[in-house]
């Protein structure tokens, strides 16, 4: 079978059919006209037993709070206010009441803390493990929404937040368990990767900057998502591993791999883009402002799709090969 990218793009349909459609497959979510003033974004994903997620790598309460927040923040990589979802979920003998009950308590508690309603979903059986499915609808200024294909040439690239913990932290819990006794350092490495914090004010922040903006979240790893830009905008991505903003607490024997979990680990859900260099000091201000770390870690330059590390007198070309769910 096509890798996971290829096979999303074999079955794009060639043409729309609704004229209210602004953007469709291809970026974090989809966005529609729903009046002159607001867009509407609709996003979807999925978490499956075994694949996303394990009872020993997360508690069925961080299951259902990590369902939600990887959804929400792909509207934050649009700039999106959420509002609505929905959730359908598969669940097997194996899955106890109260277990389930703990899995709709991390959604519900981390719906609560985004004003955002649950409006309906579905409920099946299956055989074995548990599937479940978030969808989020929210809204954004009209002509405000942040996409993958507005980098230009001459933009500095930039990062929310720190990158790495999530994938060292599933390093930590694969190896030990989530119950193993973690030292403090450790411990917030786990949770980078249990209970991640979709960037909403920083979207909402980048959104109202008025500044042309490309914007990505870092769902599956900083190369798979500067790809991402890179093609969409068909320019080259140059980053610098030395500027990039590592979690605090990677460090003993985890350091040696943190530019691994920073490019291709993925799930630190902050948000990677582009700003014209003239104007990212002014973002970066509007950033700290809030308490939000604003992080230059390269430039856009002329090229067709393709990102480059730098490293000395050369530039090593970084595939996109972050999580990909079809590859072996």
């Amino acid at each position: 079978m096509k890798d996971e990218f290829s096979f999303i793009s074999s079955i794009t349909p060639k043409q729309i059919h609704q004229p209210s459609l602004n953007v469709g497959i291809g970026d974090d979510a989809a966005i529609y006209s729903g009046s002159t003033q607001y867009d509407e974004v609709v996003c979807v994903d999925t978490m499956v037993e075994g694949v996303h997620f394990t009872k020993n790598t997360l508690s069925p309460y961080q299951i259902g709070k990590k369902a939600l927040a990887v959804n929400l923040s792909d509207l934050a990589a649009m700039g999106a206010i959420p509002h609505y979802f929905l959730v359908s979920i598969a669940i097997s003998p194996q899955w106890t009441e109260e277990e389930l009950e703990a899995v709709y308590k991390g959604i519900n508690d981390l719906a609560n803390k985004y004003q955002t309603d649950l409006i309906g979903g579905d409920t099946v059986s299956t055989k074995e493990g548990l599937v479940i499915t978030v969808t989020v609808i929210g809204r954004v200024e009209a002509r405000r929404r942040l996409l993958r294909s507005n980098a230009q040439i001459g933009d500095t690239v930039f990062l929310t937040g720190y990158v790495g913990g999530s994938a060292a932290g599933l390093a930590l819990l694969l190896k030990y368990g989530r119950k193993a006794d973690f030292s403090k350092e450790e411990e917030k490495l786990t949770l980078a990767h249990q209970e991640p914090q979709p960037q909403i004010e920083a979207g909402r922040i980048l959104a109202q900057s008025n500044f042309r903006l490309s914007l990505n979240d870092v769902s599956d790893g900083v190369a798979s998502e500067a790809n991402e830009i890179a093609e969409a905008s068909q320019v080259k991505l140059t980053i610098d591993p030395d500027k990039l903003p590592y979690h605090p607490f990677l460090n003993n024997g985890l350091v040696n791999k943190k530019l691994d979990f920073a490019l291709y680990g993925g799930e630190d859900f902050q948000l990677i883009g582009t700003v014209a260099s003239e104007h990212f000091e002014a973002l970066k201000k509007k950033c700290s402002e809030s308490d939000i770390l604003l992080t230059s870690i390269g430039e856009v330059n002329e090229g067709e799709g393709s990102v480059y590390l730098k490293r000395a007198d050369e530039q090593i070309k970084l595939l996109k090969k972050g999580y990909n769910h079809f590859s072996k």
